[in-house]
């Protein structure tokens, strides 16, 4: 049986990517501190014979030592996943977003993992108004969070290049779908807005709701670590869905689908950090078969089916 480890495996994208390898038959070990994570996420899969938890951190060395042991794959997922957050604990930031990356790479390289997947982000580009963004312009990071994912792709990179360690670097667009979470203190557009939408509150936009970002829906961001995996590929790739949205129509799409579609949004100044046009190529990710299957109306269904109940 092909082992598999995924770091934040309790966290909204870690716990789907865990559903999609118990399905392909994976032994399953998931790490994660529970910080942000939720052991709820993990409920259809928690009591099955072939998936272990263990609640720990990836600043914890001699725990990864200990369960990449045997591993195929490792899903690098653990991260604080937020722009204003590492803006205001740069620090905090970086522990967890790079030097936790770096734990993880030198405990596979010791184990002899076959692959390391590592959750890059989109927030490497910056603002550059080149659109779509494809993985050979120059990078340009406008946040301690973006700066920290960089320098984890290069990290990958080296490891590969010095020690042999396959990696893929993954750089998410802004990902959407259930189990993300509308109440946390930096909670993500998505569910921000159809929580208040389902209670017939206007939305609030930061700028001018013109900003452009390219939504990718969950299921399709782990079914692409899955077929990184186990394909040749290697290097740095684009996980989107190549449409570009603007938070406007987002927000009106949101109030139409949940039926409260009289809702004007509140807009705000925009925050620190924030990039204003975003939009993936997916032509190179392509190459390991990664085809988006959903598109915004058919996520967004699922997400305010998820926050109804």
């Amino acid at each position: 049986m092909r082992k598999a480890v995924v770091t934040g495996g309790a966290g909204f994208i870690g716990s789907h990517i865990c559903e999609e390898l118990v399905k392909r038959g994976y032994h399953v070990t998931i790490i994660d501190n529970l910080s942000t994570g939720k052991l709820p996420n993990l409920e259809l899969i928690l009591n099955n014979k072939n998936v272990e938890f263990v609640r720990g951190s990836i600043t914890n060395s001699p725990l990864l030592r200990k369960l990449f042991s045997g591993a195929d794959y490792v899903f690098h997922q653990a991260a604080i996943a937020s722009v204003p957050h590492s803006v205001n604990n740069p620090k905090a930031s970086h522990m967890t977003n790079l030097t936790g990356t770096l734990n993880v790479l030198v405990a596979a390289r010791d184990n002899r993992v076959k692959k390391v997947v590592y959750a890059s982000s989109a927030a490497v580009y910056g603002d550059s108004p080149v659109l779509p963004k494809t993985e050979d312009m120059i990078p340009k990071p406008l946040s301690p969070y973006a700066v920290a994912k960089l320098a984890g792709e290069y990290y990958c990179n080296v490891f590969q290049d010095i020690y042999g360690l396959e990696t893929v670097s993954l750089r998410y667009f802004n990902v959407y779908g259930p189990r993300q979470d509308p109440h946390s203190t930096y909670a993500a557009a998505i569910p921000l807005f159809i929580t208040m939408a389902l209670a017939g509150k206007p939305p609030m936009i930061f700028g001018d709701g013109e900003q452009t970002r390219d939504f990718a829906f969950v299921k399709d961001v782990a079914m692409a670590n899955v077929l990184a995996a186990e394909s040749h590929a290697s290097g740095i790739f684009n996980i989107g869905s190549a449409t570009k949205v603007t938070v406007n129509h987002l927000v009106k799409l949101i109030c139409h689908l949940t039926g409260n579609g009289a809702i004007k949004p509140v807009y705000k100044d925009i925050r620190t950090g924030d990039i204003l046009h975003s939009v993936a190529s997916v032509t190179k990710s392509k190459t390991f078969s990664y085809n988006p299957e959903y598109n915004l109306e058919e996520g967004l269904k699922e997400v305010i089916e998820y926050l109804r109940k």
